[in-house]
């Protein structure tokens, strides 16, 4: 990886700046991601709603679309990967890399690692690096375990994004439904909850889950990138190593014009190795280590030395000589070469002495631990009562302190004493209660009205003229039944199939498909509204209505007048 192309800042960021840096980076290549997406999603949307249509088993192709996430998520980090380094892919590029590209670590993603919420920090890792099967392994515990934390709260809130999208999208609907119309709109609804849904209204659900997706989807998988980056910056210390090339392509180009100033350096070095060697005739007063002539107190001490020493007191070659040995033994001091006043020895030693008491510093730490108490030393070290401040009265402490011990024993029994006293004389009022003896009272009996609904009975020759007597007569409920009755009855005879005893209306109208006539289909779905209605939301049909369907279902279906 070619690091010094990255578009991006390197430093280290916390797990947050990360994720950012990441949303950032799918909003600055956005056009590059959502086309490819659109493109590559909307034929599989269409082609995952046919199958599920096919099999009238439409919620599976949301959830087909929802597990398939992991291989939509290419499309985004294939753009992101690139247009880090300022190489941002084309739409064609996209999505040809999309047939090729990415599809090994797929039959992981799609199965036991299909509900882990760092897939987004992992896929890079498996995608972008190529490494071994157990390479892999050892990158997935080194950059995954100090983000795991963040990555499962990312995928936490992104879910939830999804799903506040989905129901903002479904809300929208009543913003186009009149005022008036909203009570009833809103019954309608819930009337329809738990039958069977229209196909549209699977197909617009799975088209909300569908835009969610693509809204939130390239966010996700973009922080995920962004922990996923800033994890192997911190390890690798990428942003240290950009510094070095910096520094190091600076000074390559300050090395031809420090190579010159060597060259020319050497001369000059050599000329002054010269004058200052042996027997050079340069006067001694010239020499800036020459020392000053001594005090006259000083020379009868000088002179002795000399003379112990065998040398002359007045060569001054030789005492120059001297002096250049001694000059040369000890080297120059920092100050001396960097051209800096000294620091005041004291506060330095002061500045120095508290930088180690840092305990950072130190090679000491303590360490606490639990030990188990021996009971003979604490009777050891139990103070002897006599021995008390004398000021307080010999003993006097102790005393106080027996006195306080005994009110508190003695008191714990008596209350609990008194307790028992209470539930004793109270046990009557609770004792049968525990024992469930207690008499309930018994409910009394309201009356309730009974409507006498037809039950499973063989139906009546003559169905149109009975249900025309029983809506006269008043029985209105009665009468739709009657007809719903035999119309599923006339379901089952031109299907050719029977229904278990109990059949539901949705059962009732998945068997009315198969009836080859469209007419007949669609009049029972107009029988079975009216019989809902009426059955559960208390809304009977006028007379004309009523008039109308019965001669529409006695000459349709053929029933005997």
């Amino acid at each position: 990886m070619r690091i010094e192309r990255l578009d991006v800042v390197l430093r280290a960021r916390s797990a947050w700046e990360a994720m950012e840096l990441g949303s950032a980076l799918v909003r600055r290549h956005a056009g590059a991601i959502w086309k490819p997406w659109l493109l590559f999603t909307l034929p599989l949307f269409a082609l995952l709603n046919l199958g599920a249509w096919a099999i009238d088993q439409l919620w599976l192709a949301s959830l087909a679309l929802w597990w398939l996430k992991p291989v939509l998520d290419r499309i985004p980090l294939f753009v992101i990967s690139r247009g880090v380094f300022g190489d941002v892919p084309s739409v064609r590029d996209t999505l040809r890399a999309q047939l090729r590209w990415g599809w090994r670590p797929m039959f992981g993603y799609l199965t036991w690692r299909r509900l882990s919420p760092a897939r987004t920090v992992f896929l890079p890792l498996e995608l972008l690096e190529g490494a071994s099967a157990e390479q892999q392994r050892q990158r997935r515990r080194t950059l995954g375990g100090a983000v795991y934390g963040h990555a499962l709260l990312l995928a936490s809130v992104c879910w939830h994004f999804e799903a506040m999208l989905l129901l903002a999208c479904i809300a929208a609907i009543a913003m186009f439904v009149p005022v008036d119309l909203l009570p009833e709109t809103a019954r309608a609804a819930w009337a329809l909850i738990g039958d069977e849904n229209p196909v549209w209204a699977d197909v617009g659900l799975n088209a909300f889950g569908w835009l969610a997706t693509t809204l939130i989807e390239p966010f996700f998988v973009g922080a995920g990138f962004g922990l996923y980056l800033n994890r192997r910056t911190e390890i690798e210390a990428w942003d240290v190593e950009m510094a070095l090339r910096r520094l190091r392509d600076r000074l390559g180009g300050a090395a031809p014009l420090l190579l010159a100033l060597v060259l020319l350096g050497v001369p000059g070095a050599a000329l002054r190795a010269q004058s200052a060697a042996p027997g050079s005739e340069s006067p001694v007063a010239a020499d800036p280590h020459a020392l000053s002539p001594a005090p006259a107190t000083e020379a009868p001490h000088d002179a002795a030395n000399a003379a112990d020493d065998g040398t002359a007191m007045g060569d001054p070659h030789k005492a120059q000589d001297d002096d250049d040995d001694e000059d040369a033994a000890e080297p120059a001091a920092l100050d001396d070469i960097f051209n800096t006043v000294p620091a005041a020895d004291a506060r330095f030693d002061r500045a120095a002495d508290r930088a180690y008491e840092d305990p950072l510093l130190s090679g000491k730490r303590s360490i606490g631990y639990w030990k188990k108490r021996d009971r003979n030393d604490d009777d050891e070290k139990k103070p002897d009562p006599d021995k008390l401040d004398p000021r307080f009265g010999k003993g006097l402490l102790a005393s106080v302190a027996a006195v306080f011990a005994f009110v508190g024993e003695w008191g714990m029994w008596l209350l609990a004493g008194l307790l028992v006293l209470v539930l004793l004389l109270t046990a009557k009022h609770w004792l049968p209660w525990m024992r469930g003896s207690v008499h309930k009272r018994a409910p009394v009996e309201t009356p309730v009205a009974h409507a006498p609904v037809l039950s499973a009975e063989p139906l009546p020759d003559d169905v149109a003229t009975i249900a025309r007597r029983l809506w006269r007569e008043g029985q209105q409920r009665n009468a739709l039944a009657l007809l719903y009755r035999a119309s599923v009855q006339t379901v089952c005879e031109r299907a050719n199939l029977v229904l278990p005893p109990g059949a539901t209306e949705a059962q009732c109208l998945r068997a009315s498909r198969r009836m080859p006539d469209e007419a007949d289909r669609s009049l029972f779905v107009r029988m079975v509204r009216t019989w809902q209605y009426a059955a559960y939301a208390a809304r009977l049909p006028d007379d004309d209505a009523f008039a109308g369907l019965l001669d529409e279902l006695q000459q349709q279906y053929r029933w005997r007048a």
